[in-house]
């Protein structure tokens, strides 16, 4: 029975040992595929998010065939031009002026109310009259008070009339003279009272300055005016403002660092925004001597050679500075479509495309015509410029050429 448990023994099946794999391996490999989906789905999303973008290749500058040495923009300004007040304070009682009407010098534009003013006139009216009505009596009584002395000087000569009576007479008549000169200062007096009086009741006449168009009523009948700002919004300051027309001109700001391209005379061709067909004629009046420190530009003034009525004040228009021998200044650089140009941070850049991503490109504006822009600096011939594309473009972006 010892033998049982050994036969049992030898009936079991042996098998190897199997040796277990290091698990270090298996996590590496789980890691590595991580990664690669993770790669693969950036590649795609970035791939995905590609901003669609217009471009235009950048030009070579053309070698002549314009006389242009600068370009700017400004703005129709009028040399004489003025909100018309009153010299006193009163309430409009009448406004005889209209938008768009002509006006000439001295017409009558509104009045204000004068009562006041009548009754103090009338005053100085009767004031004067009665001075003069008393200075007439005095100067009747010194004449009969002279010939008295006269007579009483010949009797006391004669010894008929006593020396008091002759001292009596003279005091009589320098008593009157002295009379008089007071009067007579009175009377100027009364005159110049009157004249003031006759001042104030004119000043409550609004008349015009100058000849010109009204661009703007200010003030109706019924509201208090004044010189000067009183009563707060209840009081106006003006009555409306005129516009000399034949004194219209250009006012433009030139950068400071092409100021060296404008001479006084020099010839100009302005373009109206509301006419950008119409070439108009003017020259250089004169260059403001001082710069703006806040926009670095310098100030000048442009002449129209002739007036026409389309030109009207406060207009948006575009300036050619052109050379004035005729010559055609040499061109450097290249040009590229207007609407690449955007004003980044204060200055002039455009959006390059290099290798499927957008580029933020700084450049030197050497002048602008129409819609091509000449580009001194910061690009080459052969790039191509982001023309059309989001407003939130970003330094690196992908983005997907639509060229033109």
């Amino acid at each position: 029975m010892a033998s049982e448990p050994n036969a049992l023994d030898e009936l079991k099946i042996h098998r190897p040992a199997i040796p277990s794999r290091t698990p270090g391996i298996a996590v590496l490999a789980g890691a590595a595929a991580i990664a690669l989906l993770a790669a693969v789905a950036v590649w795609w999303s970035g791939r995905a998010r590609a901003v669609p973008v217009r471009t235009a290749p950048v030009q070579p500058a053309p070698a002549g065939g314009d006389t242009t040495l600068l370009n700017a923009s400004g703005y129709v300004t009028a040399r004489r031009e003025a909100t018309v007040s009153s010299k006193v304070t009163g309430p409009i009682v009448e406004v005889l002026i209209e938008e768009g009407m002509r006006v000439t010098e001295g017409q009558v534009l509104a009045r204000i109310d004068a009562s006041n003013v009548e009754a103090n006139h009338r005053l100085a009216e009767a004031q004067l009259e009665s001075a003069r009505q008393a200075l007439g009596e005095t100067s009747a009584a010194l004449e009969q008070a002279r010939r008295t002395l006269h007579r009483t000087t010949e009797l006391a000569a004669k010894h008929v009339a006593s020396p008091a009576d002759l001292d009596r007479a003279r005091a009589d008549a320098e008593t009157l003279q002295a009379r008089l000169a007071h009067q007579r200062a009175d009377v100027n007096v009364a005159e110049h009272s009157l004249g003031l009086w006759r001042q104030q009741l004119e000043d409550t006449v609004i008349r015009a300055p100058f000849a010109g168009i009204v661009t703007s009523k200010n003030a109706q009948p019924g509201e208090m005016i004044s010189p000067m700002s009183a009563g707060g919004g209840f009081t106006r300051t003006g009555i409306c403002t005129i516009v000399d027309m034949s004194s219209l001109e250009v006012e433009v700001d030139v950068n400071e660092s092409y100021i060296n391209r404008v001479t006084p005379g020099q010839p100009v061709v302005v373009t109206l925004d509301s006419y950008p067909d119409w070439r108009i004629p003017a020259k250089v009046i004169a260059i403001i001597p001082t710069a703006d420190r806040q926009k670095a530009t310098v100030r000048v003034r442009v002449g129209f050679d002739s007036l026409d009525p389309r030109i009207l004040p406060d207009m948006g228009l575009k300036v050619a500075f052109q050379s004035a021998d005729g010559k055609q200044p040499a061109r450097r650089g290249v040009t590229i479509p207007r609407s690449a140009v955007r004003r980044i941070d204060g200055r002039d850049a455009v959006w390059v495309v290099r290798d499927s991503r957008a580029e933020r490109r700084a450049i030197a504006v050497d002048l602008t015509r129409g819609d091509v822009v000449t580009v001194s600096g910061g690009l080459e011939a052969g790039e191509q410029v982001v023309i059309e594309g989001p407003e939130t473009l970003a330094e690196g972006a992908r983005v997907k050429e639509k060229p033109l």
